[in-house]
């Protein structure tokens, strides 16, 4: 809570309410804001911010972790498998690779995108506001925040071929997986070496799908609005807009356009890619890509009549395919009840802009139609929990409260339901 201390704000004061709303935002790299960053938080208190922020987006377990490994002090075996579950498909053996390898991508990713936009950012300001800026704004997209320096997030930049891309590329590096990011780092030193490449089942499948994704949805939005939310922008501008807004609806949470202005179709495809969300081990939160893969897969795979689930002919356990749609049941059932929740407090709420709102909460996006400021003190704190729960996943959360019974020396008769 020390964002509630007078040092943090301008004004010296802030309710409790949003003080906790707000650091919880940037521990959980979410981006939903009910005071102006740039305004209202004091230098310290936006300095305050990106520790969070950069605390959230590795996870505070890994950076206690590499203090006590720094200090040449044990790591206990449960912190190992606890760390090494959130970047690995499977744990490996060797922990302090993965954790200098955690904070070398990490470190390196922001050193070279805060370069990047203190191109741009130095021609507007004095060097070391504008080495804040590029810094915050890299710390931020890497880490999948979407916390801004600028009142209006990157809306002044849509244009800005440079800002955008750097930007688009530490979004989706930050999004893809430590996993991922380390074998691309292996692919290219073999790459170098002129040897064979032959990358993981997992780091094909979470390429393709995030492709696919993108891309789809950035013909999609701009055939929705090239004359409607954008019909006002040059050509290259409505092209840039499209893919920024729904690689930033993804997780991270900054805008170039007003989202408010966007037809109901196109809110409606942001809310699908802000539920489907990064990649497992990555920065970002939602049900995570492979999730969103395998249920596709498995529904691909039974109308084509086999029997086994297949992706890139490799078959997938059935279990995979269970807990693929257990997390989308349970994701589903915390936005219905959050949602509900939020239409209950203020009915005055039309029903697109509590069910962004939750989205946005749940995949720890930080994109809003504008009501953030004005919700309820009750509204607030669901969406806290909304974006806890969205961070850690709600598959983590069940697991941790159910019980695991022993096994029965017993089966029980099986029978048929009618489906459909």
């Amino acid at each position: 809570m020390i964002l509630s201390l007078p040092f943090s704000t301008r004004s010296g004061r802030i309710p409790l309410i949003d003080a906790l709303f707000t650091s919880t935002s940037a521990i959980c790299v979410t981006g939903l804001i009910v005071v102006d960053t740039a305004s209202f938080f004091s230098p310290l208190g936006q300095g305050i911010l990106l520790v969070l922020i950069q605390l959230g987006g590795l996870g505070i377990m890994t950076f206690s972790s590499f203090i006590l490994m720094t200090a040449g002090r044990r790591v206990s075996l449960t912190d190992k498998l606890v760390v090494e579950g959130s970047f690995r498909p499977s744990v490996i053996s060797d922990f302090p690779s993965l954790l200098r390898d955690v904070f070398l991508f990490t470190f390196g990713f922001e050193l070279l995108g805060a370069a990047l936009l203190l191109l741009k950012f130095s021609a507007g300001a004095p060097f070391p506001r504008a080495l804040v800026l590029s810094v915050f704004h890299s710390v931020s997209a890497f880490c999948n925040a979407g916390f801004s320096l600028f009142s209006d997030s990157l809306k002044a930049f849509r244009g800005d071929l440079l800002v955008n891309l750097v930007m688009i590329f530490l979004i989706v590096f930050g999004g893809l997986g430590f996993f991922v990011l380390q074998e691309i780092k292996l692919a290219f030193r073999h790459g170098i070496r002129k040897e064979r490449v032959k990358f993981s089942l997992h780091t094909k499948f979470v390429v393709a799908v995030t492709l696919g994704i993108i891309l789809t949805g950035a013909v999609l939005v701009f055939l929705l609005e090239f004359k409607r939310g954008l019909s006002g922008l040059p050509l290259k501008d409505q092209v840039l807009a499209s893919l920024f807004q729904v690689v930033s609806a993804r997780t991270a949470g900054f805008n170039t356009v007003d989202i408010g202005s966007l037809s109901v179709a196109s809110i409606l495809l942001l809310v699908f890619i802000m539920f489907v969300g990064a990649s497992p081990g990555s920065t970002g939160g939602g049900v995570k890509t492979t999730t969103f893969g395998l249920i596709f897969a498995f529904l691909r795979s039974r109308l084509h009549g086999y029997e086994v689930t297949q992706i890139f002919s490799r078959g997938i356990k059935n279990e995979d395919i269970i807990k693929a749609y257990t997390l989308v049941s349970l994701a589903l059932s915390l936005v219905f009840a959050s949602t509900l929740a939020l239409l209950v407090i203020q009915p005055g709420l039309a029903l697109k802009e509590a069910l962004f709102e939750v989205v946005s909460a749940f995949g720890t996006v930080g994109l809003s139609l504008g009501i953030t400021p004005q919700l309820h003190p009750l509204s607030k704190l669901i969406l806290i929990v909304t974006m806890y729960l969205g961070r850690i996943g709600p598959l983590t959360m069940l697991y941790a409260f159910s019980r695991v019974k022993p096994a029965g020396h017993y089966q029980f008769v099986e029978e048929s339901l009618m489906v459909g």
